[in-house]
């Protein structure tokens, strides 16, 4: 069902795409869990303790021990380039007319060039997009044990339904519960599966960025980067232990470049309210040293602490001026270890000493000022954002338009604008249009073209109400015998593929379904708000994304490439180049190749040679489209494009959907790359069109085409 309303905009497409080493789920099995009898709980808690000192000594050994190659290229989401010279992608209004609200947006982004060395703020993106997709795998591998375990535990009961067996028997064979996993992010930077040998862990594999220890800043990490887990400091070097709070650099460092200094030397440390005796007053800061605490997390003294270790590289930065990096944790529900970690900066240690604890023990205190001149301390900014997202209508400033979808959508999109004076709501007769996937979809439920013809041969999977066995679902067989997405966070999509295959209107399962994550409409509030003369419309959401998590998708009316050539002044036109991806066409970087291509839609038959030329259909949203048209470019996007096929398998016709390449943090304006090759767009005349890029990346490239 089609509805419309008024709006207005433009959308991109960037091709995040990690395609090196996709992770073989297909061996996966996980074993029973043991029984435990009450002598041997009653010593779980002081091993567990000992294996937390145990895997916090390995990571120092780890840490310490020498240098490795840091960047994380393989496993980055990787760009998918449109060099369809001449003919209409992408490109929302970047260009230097601050009256138009051109929008653009292309099915793909340009060629990575590989003599081009990455900005170190790429670098840290792409290494936490690496660490994200090795999190989300054993994620994946966690769900599919729970699942075991619970259908381990329906057979049991099945099998013992009828039977006269004891209470006593029954609760003796009872299977385990399937809890939740131990910490997956811990996982992805510390150690393999112990199920699946492919997993590899980015220490093993070398994938840790800055894993030499530094002293001083980070190069990529700003004053208000967030870290939404420990184990994200960890992957891009920022901290080395995930449990620790000093971090510090040992006695292997005293050689080269830091041969005049005293060892072992504190390079950074995390406030999080972990001892009792801390005192945080912002730019003045009274840290407890560390060890001597209960690990359970009562926060209590149980013994002394000792000039060792962390304490004594503390010391050590009071008698050579060494500037510390201060990370504050706070509560937050949207991270999956309830905190977020935000980096307020450098602080210069000045004063230490012994003294008695608030526990009676001997504790070391640690006076830490902020040193001068560095950005405003985003302890408050923090809050005072998180603030600012209205809880009502009546809270919005500079509101224009409480709801561009005219009620169409599930969450109302609120538009606003702060910088016309007089203030404007979004102009122009476009109609809002959404797209309804599911239980029925065919001609009638999308706009197409007269000339062309959407396609309804898929057959569907007999699963029945939700898939649970990738092995014996027809539709995710097709995703390369495993699930595309994880059920967390309400489904998220693990890696960027060719193509993900979902279950459609001949499938046995229903909404719920983990293999329809893509169809379920929009989840986020999201807001139109009017950026600058110079970008136009924009649009941010007023809450957390998480990383893989679908944003939306781009809607429009379905046409051949063909008739649209001519509408130069369109910038609304997305490509659907899945085929070309695929390929690898004109210089497309080819994305995770886990899937299995049905025989009738298969790459190699001779009339899809005719794709070599380009794209034979794209989505027009220059009259009639969604929120995705107002989704502005950047080189440097935190939004990827994914193609999606669910009720055919027609490649040159997957939808387009756009999900998130990173953890997007309330109020950040949503972006995606638009995909132009330089100097591919044509005018009327013949010579090439220029627009110039106004995203204001640190790796802009300044020109959009």
């Amino acid at each position: 069902m089609v509805v419309k309303s008024l709006v207005q905009s433009s959308a991109d497409a960037e091709g995040g795409a990690d395609a090196a080493d996709p992770h073989s789920k297909n061996e996966i099995s996980s074993p029973p869990r043991r029984r435990t009898s009450s002598r041997l709980k009653g010593k779980e808690k002081p091993q567990k303790q000992l294996l937390i000192r145990k895997r916090v000594a390995l990571l120092d050994e780890h840490r310490d021990g020498g240098e490795q190659d840091g960047g994380g290229d393989g496993g980055s989401l990787s760009k998918r380039p449109n060099v369809d010279g001449g003919k209409s992608s992408h490109a929302k209004n970047e260009a230097g007319d601050a009256g138009s609200n051109v929008g653009l947006e292309g099915g793909a982004s340009k060629p990575t060039d590989s003599s081009v060395e990455k900005s170190d703020h790429a670098k840290v993106k792409e290494t936490l997009r690496l660490f994200n997709k090795h999190y989300l795998y054993f994620v994946q591998e966690e769900e599919m044990r729970c699942r075991k375990v619970e259908a381990d535990k329906k057979a049991s009961k099945s099998a013992k339904k009828g039977s006269k067996s004891s209470k006593k028997s029954k609760k003796e064979a009872s299977p385990p519960e399937a809890k939740a996993s131990k910490r997956p992010d811990l996982k992805a930077v510390s150690k393999a599966s112990q199920n699946d040998s492919c997993l590899i862990t980015m220490m093993e594999r070398k994938e840790i960025l800055n894993a030499t220890k530094r002293i001083g800043s980070i190069p990529g990490i700003d004053v208000g980067h967030q870290f939404y887990s420990r184990a994200e400091m960890v992957a891009v070097g920022f901290h080395s232990h995930w449990l620790n709070g000093i971090d510090y650099m040992g006695q292997n460092y005293g050689k080269g470049e830091y041969s005049n200094y005293t060892f072992p030397l504190a390079v950074a440390i995390v406030i999080s309210g972990m001892y009792e005796d801390d005192l945080d007053n912002a730019e003045d800061v009274v840290y407890t040293g560390q060890g001597g605490h209960n690990l359970t997390g009562d926060k209590r003294q149980i013994r002394d602490q000792v000039l060792e270790r962390g304490n004594l590289a503390l010391k050590n930065c009071v008698d050579q001026c060494v500037p510390v990096r201060v990370v504050r944790g706070h509560d937050c529900k949207s991270s999956y270890v309830g905190k977020v970690y935000t980096y307020d900066g450098l602080y210069k240690v000045v004063q230490y000493w012994a003294e008695k604890g608030l526990s009676g023990f001997t504790v070391f205190k640690y006076r830490l000022r902020r040193i001068e001149g560095q950005p405003v301390l985003t302890t408050n900014q923090v809050q005072f954002i998180n603030g600012r997202v209205p809880q009502s209508v009546a809270e919005i400033r500079g509101l224009v338009c409480e709801d561009i979808s005219g009620g169409q959508e599930d969450v109302p999109i609120p538009a606003t604008n702060l910088v016309d004076d007089p203030p404007v709501a979004p102009t122009g007769k476009l109609n809002y249009q959404i797209l309804e996937i599911f239980p029925v979809l065919d001609a009638h439920s999308i706009q197409v073209a007269q000339n062309v013809k959407l396609p309804t041969d898929a057959t569907g999977c007999n699963c029945k109400g939700s898939c649970t066995d990738p092995k014996t679902c027809a539709c995710t067989m097709l995703n390369g015998d495993d699930f595309p997405y994880v059920q967390r966070d309400g489904g998220r999509l693990i890696e960027a593929k060719d193509v993900v295959f979902e279950c459609g209107p001949k499938c046995g399962c229903g909404l719920s379904c983990i293999n329809r994550t893509s169809q379920r409409g929009l989840k986020y509030r999201f807001e139109v708000v009017f950026r600058t003369p110079m970008k136009g419309w924009a649009v941010r959401s007023w809450d957390f994304i998480p990383s893989g998590a679908p944003v939306c998708e781009y809607i429009g009316v379905i046409r051949r490439t063909e008739d649209v050539d001519s509408a130069l002044e369109n910038y609304y036109i997305f490509d659907m180049d899945c085929l070309q991806t695929m390929k690898g066409l004109d210089g497309r970087e080819r994305r995770s190749q886990a899937v299995s291509i049905p025989a009738v839609h298969s790459l190699e038959r001779p009339d899809d040679q005719s794709s070599d030329s380009g794209p034979e259909f794209c989505i027009d949203a220059g009259s009639s489209g969604n929120i995705a048209r107002f989704i502005n470019h950047s080189c440097e996007p935190n939004l990827f494009v994914q193609s999606v096929l669910s009720s055919h398998h027609d490649l040159k016709l997957a939808r387009v959907m756009l999900f998130a390449a990173d953890n997007i943090p309330p109020l950040q304006e949503l972006t995606y790359d638009y995909g132009y090759a330089l100097d591919s767009v044509m005018g009327p005349d013949g010579k090439v069109k220029k627009m110039f890029c106004h995203c204001g990346a640190t790796g802009c490239r300044k020109r959009l085409f």
